[in-house]
């Protein structure tokens, strides 16, 4: 499927700031009662079986290529870290708080490109940056008050997939999507299931206790892969710098799922610093785009009028 498709690209986007955040209700509903291995195993096992078989199907193979399994078992790994820190805090926090510390990562892959991969970053983004930290200080503040140090685990998620997006971006030209995230599905999988049975602490794998639970288990893996599918597939059919600002639009929908299943709504503070982090973020996707745009010729002369003069 190839060609800008705008319109589907943004239902596509849409469908995953929905699916995303209610599967992250899913698994904060879950987690008062099921162990956070099973969660992650759960989640990952439906990743690498269904995106095993789209990937058997398209005929690629299952198997890192040579000069990318260290970098795949690394991504892997900060997949795992992320994963498992967002379902720790979704235990203690409410949905769209941990949502929008999260939303801290978009600063943070900026910061990391810039001092690991020599990428320009100019003096408005970096101010940005800076807002959106305060933003992110702002709803962290009142959690800090409420359950301590477990508010700040979103900032660890928030790091783990800022590095998980930079390596996936150097290994995105050798591998497609679907193959990439199925070999990393099956990697998950078998550490996760490994440390099952090897982690003494008995209720970080405690099973689900009714089959209603375990069927919710398998719902929520599939949303969180039907999500990833979408997010994939949307930025095949409409350019990055469209859907780039839509992703904001799982706070509110975040939001949203909190209240409707847990009643849970961000106090007055928090609510402020999400609008300062969502704000700064959408500044720097503006200022991206603007960079990104060719420069046009410079035409010697007298400027056009009502515009001044080219300098």
């Amino acid at each position: 499927m190839t060609g800008d498709r705008p319109f589907a690209g943004i239902l596509l986007m849409l469908g995953f700031c929905v699916l995303a955040p209610l599967g992250d209700g899913m698994a904060k509903l879950l987690g008062t009662g099921t162990g956070l291995l099973i969660l992650m195993l759960s989640r990952f096992v439906t990743q690498a079986a269904i995106l095993g078989a789209a990937a058997l199907w398209q005929g690629e193979s299952l198997r890192a290529p040579r000069g990318t399994r260290a970098l795949i078992a690394l991504r892997t790994l900060l997949h795992i870290g992320g994963m498992g820190l967002m379902f720790a805090a979704l235990r203690v926090l409410p949905l769209a708080d941990a949502l929008a510390i999260a939303f801290v990562m978009p600063f943070i892959a900026l910061l990391l490109g810039w001092a690991l991969l020599g990428e320009t970053v100019g003096p408005h983004r970096l101010s940005a940056c800076g807002v959106g930290f305060v933003g992110t200080m702002l709803v962290i503040q009142p959690n800090f008050v409420a359950v301590g140090a477990a508010a700040l685990l979103p900032l660890g998620v928030a790091v783990c997939f800022a590095g998980f997006m930079l390596v996936t971006r150097h290994i995105s030209r050798r591998l497609g999507p679907v193959r990439m995230q199925a070999i990393s599905g099956w990697q998950a999988s078998l550490l996760i299931a490994l440390a099952v049975l090897l982690v003494p602490d008995r209720s970080l794998t405690t099973l689900p206790a009714a089959a209603s639970d375990a069927l919710l288990l398998a719902v929520m893996g599939v949303m969180g892969t039907a999500a990833q599918l979408m997010m994939t597939a949307s930025l095949r059919l409409a350019p990055a710098a469209t859907l780039a600002p839509m992703q904001y639009l799982e706070i509110p929908f975040g939001t949203a799922i909190g209240w409707l299943m847990f009643r849970e709504l961000p106090n007055g503070l928090a609510a402020l610093g999400i609008v300062i982090t969502v704000a700064a973020g959408l500044y720097v996707i503006a200022r991206e785009r603007r960079l990104s745009r060719p420069v046009p010729p410079v035409v010697t002369g007298s400027a056009a009028p009502g515009l001044p003069p080219a300098i």
